[in-house]
């Protein structure tokens, strides 16, 4: 019998094709599947990634909450146009810490998992304020409301414990220290030394322009500030291809 004939006979006859389909799954499946079993992690670690700040996790609750992820993702693909207008494709990594991930599937607005530092601390706040003002074109709303909002955490070391649950190396310093760290990254009077140690490349500085109080505006303009600034993504993409690479 030839080839012809019996894939005609396999197509015809409904319990070989589910055999057939059942085993080609099958293989398929412990192909993909059985490696996992002999890695720690799927993802690897690069330098520089490190867990937020409490001021930027609370500034990313921020984000959130106000639901900007269904506009705005953070994840650039790893195609020409995307890499030209938003940066460097975005690695595995660089997501490691999220829960949930904001990589998102729809831009009514760019993508921003790399706009920290682009633009200055004004024009993130003014942008939120008036969008218009900056983007006339804009159809964002304003979070003007963010400036006149105290921010409160009710218990940021209780956030950090509670996150280090499911697997961010927050450790005893950084859960005891949390509080202080959430006041000092946004007021330059306080102390910041220890939040620099234990968060590298921490911005510590007053973010809405008002060095009078802690708002709800400080912490979310410090972490959009963060965004795409903890990696030397060009370093870091080629260390996860080479373990990729040795992975196979």
């Amino acid at each position: 019998m030839n080839m012809a004939e019996s894939h005609k006979k396999l197509e015809r006859n409904v319990t070989l094709l589910a055999v057939g389909a059942f085993v080609a799954v099958a293989i398929g499946g412990i192909v993909e599947i059985a490696p996992l079993f002999w890695i720690d992690n799927t993802i690897e670690k690069v330098d520089g990634m490190r867990p937020y700040t409490p001021l930027e996790q609370a500034g990313r609750d921020i984000y959130v909450r106000e639901g900007c992820y269904s506009c705005h993702s953070q994840m650039i693909r790893p195609f020409r146009d995307e890499v030209e207008r938003y940066g460097h494709y975005s690695l595995a990594a660089e997501s490691m810490y999220d829960h949930p991930f904001q990589w998102g599937s729809k831009r009514t607005g760019p993508d921003l998992a790399r706009v920290g530092g682009r633009y200055s601390d004004d024009w993130h706040v003014q942008h939120l304020k008036n969008p218009q003002s900056v983007v006339p074109e804009s159809v964002m709303p304003s979070y003007g409301f963010l400036s006149d909002t105290t921010l409160v955490v009710a218990d940021p070391a209780a956030q950090l414990r509670a996150l280090s649950h499911v697997g961010v190396p927050y450790g005893k310093d950084e859960i005891a220290n949390a509080e202080t760290d959430l006041a000092a990254q946004a007021n330059p009077d306080l102390d910041g030394e220890g939040l620099a140690k234990r968060y590298p490349k921490a911005q510590i500085r007053d973010f809405d322009g008002d060095p009078s109080r802690l708002t709800e505006m400080d912490a979310l303009v410090a972490y959009l500030q963060m965004l795409g600034t903890l990696v030397d993504v060009n370093s870091a993409a080629a260390q996860e291809e080479l373990a990729t690479e040795k992975g196979r």
